[in-house]
């Protein structure tokens, strides 16, 4: 069975969009689906063997999924600074391509019954010149997530995404709630009441989890958390 492909975007850099990406991936194997994972563009990659770059988040999302199609497929563009994948490519000399982008979307989907994509940073993270994480996200017609870092400035943020994927004509599933720390600061003990009110009630509340290990307990562990803080049923909607 097909579901509707996942784009996970987020409120702002650093709220936890790999985790939740991982988490999902992990929980949704658990229910024997076939889980495709693609990171259009991944910055601030480290080197890797023989010169090449490693992207980091997109490994992550290629274990947690097992995924088995090469790292390039599943993320087409790494890129060494840690900017915006429009300003990381055009300083390394790269031009991102959407027809590129698509070809490699589809080879994922095409091997998988749910395929979930990782942005970078928020919605209006641009691409390229005139392309957006939304408007790929239109281009592909897929259905959207946004994972909220609960801190400080979150309902501002989580707000303005929200609203913003509306406008743009989006399929919008809904929010995750995702908690940064241990320590429960007031912003971080109101933020979900407060978004509640305004949103809706999310679709999940993922605890802070710290260092999660690339191993079958690492694993094991994604898997039992988002199978209990998310309703997963609400992501798996069928493929137009």
């Amino acid at each position: 069975m097909a579901f509707r492909s996942i784009l996970i975007s987020g409120t702002d850099t650093g709220v936890g969009k790999t985790t939740v990406a991982c988490g999902l991936a992990a929980a949704f194997r658990t229910q024997d689906w076939r889980v495709g994972v693609f990171k259009p563009a991944e910055t601030g990659c480290s080197g890797g063997p023989g010169g090449t770059l490693r992207p980091a988040d997109a490994l992550r999302l290629r274990f947690f999924s097992e995924c088995r199609l090469d790292v390039t497929t599943i993320c087409p563009y790494a890129l060494p600074e840690p900017l915006a994948p429009l300003v990381a490519a055009e300083r390394n000399g790269t031009r991102i391509d959407l027809d590129t982008l698509a070809r490699c979307y589809q080879t994922i989907v095409s091997d998988h019954d749910i395929t979930l994509i990782e942005g970078a940073g928020g919605l209006l993270v641009p691409l390229t010149t005139a392309l957006t994480f939304a408007d790929l996200a239109a281009c592909l017609d897929v259905a959207v997530l946004v994972v909220v870092g609960s801190r400080l400035g979150a309902i501002n943020h989580a707000l303005l995404t929200m609203r913003y994927a509306h406008l743009a004509g989006l399929d919008v599933l809904g929010y995750v709630v995702n908690f940064l720390s241990e320590e429960m600061d007031l912003p971080a003990r109101t933020n979900t009441e407060v978004l509640t009110a305004w949103l809706g009630p999310p679709i999940g509340v993922v605890p802070f989890l710290g260092d999660i290990e690339l191993s079958d307990a690492g694993r094991a562990r994604l898997a039992e958390v988002f199978s209990t803080t998310v309703d997963l049923n609400r992501l798996l909607i069928p493929a137009k």
